[in-house]
């Protein structure tokens, strides 16, 4: 019996935003659907995004990103490139190494040595320049998973594709932080003690700062940094304030 035949596979669903390509959709379905076919576990939901920045002075003006639910383990991949058609061969290879961190994590012994895929920095999505009078905080985000140690916050981080990943530690009990160092690799802060040491992992020996919503905007204003972690004055808890790739602000928060 064909295997198609014996497992869910769900429709490659692909939404496009700006001046796509007419053939853009169907290129980008039959690539994500190549990847899947190599799956034994279902495949709950596939989304794709496609978007074609108006700017042409941009060098990667082509943006894909796919969400895949392989068995209820939701698994993301976000690239850009200078035509569509590369972004989505680009998006089709790292799909499958985001599928081979589900594969990976079940292995006894790892370390975020290991799930290090060598993606050129330079296929990662361009945040697009904004004044920063325009800036709004489009987003607040919530997060309430279980507790999770630094290595299995690294594991989220990578299986969504993500820049950072906030999250409280199992051990301590403090809101903490995973994300990818300026040179490569990983780092971890906390909002607590300086945590020990976990291999593979940098840890941050900066005190994470008290601020509120407007300081912590108007720092990563004159940082220039991607996001900044900081201890939020009214809650006490850890949040992340982040550029989003449109330019504007988004705000993750611990769920209460």
């Amino acid at each position: 019996m064909n295997r198609l035949q014996t497992r869910s596979v769900a429709e490659v669903l692909v939404e496009t935003r700006g001046e796509v390509s007419a053939g853009a959709p169907d290129y980008a379905r039959v690539k994500i659907a190549a990847v899947l076919d190599r799956l034994d576990e279902p495949v709950l939901g596939v989304r794709v995004r496609l978007v074609q920045e108006p700017n042409h002075a941009m060098a990667r003006p082509s943006r894909a990103q796919a969400t895949v639910d392989v068995n209820g383990r939701p698994v993301r991949a976000h690239v850009a490139a200078a035509t569509m058609r590369e972004a989505v061969d680009l998006l089709q290879d790292r799909l499958v190494s985001r599928i081979a961190r589900l594969r990976h994590h079940r292995r006894p012994t790892r370390t975020p040595l290991g799930w290090a895929d060598g993606l050129d920095p330079e296929h990662r999505p361009q945040r697009h320049h904004r004044a920063p009078e325009e800036r709004r905080l489009v987003r607040h985000r919530s997060y309430s998973a279980a507790r999770l140690g630094p290595l299995d916050a690294v594991f989220e981080l990578e299986a969504m594709d993500y820049d950072f990943q906030l999250f409280t530690d199992a051990g301590s009990g403090c809101d903490s932080l995973v994300y990818r160092g300026a040179a490569g690799g990983y780092r971890l802060a906390s909002t607590g003690p300086l945590p020990a040491p976990v291999p593979g992992l940098v840890t941050s020996r900066l005190t994470v700062p008290c601020l509120t919503g407007d300081q912590a905007r108007a720092r990563l204003d004159l940082s220039g940094l991607p996001f900044v972690f900081y201890t939020d004055a009214a809650t006490g808890r850890g949040n992340v304030m982040y550029h989003r790739y449109d330019g504007h602000y988004g705000l993750i928060t611990p769920a209460a």
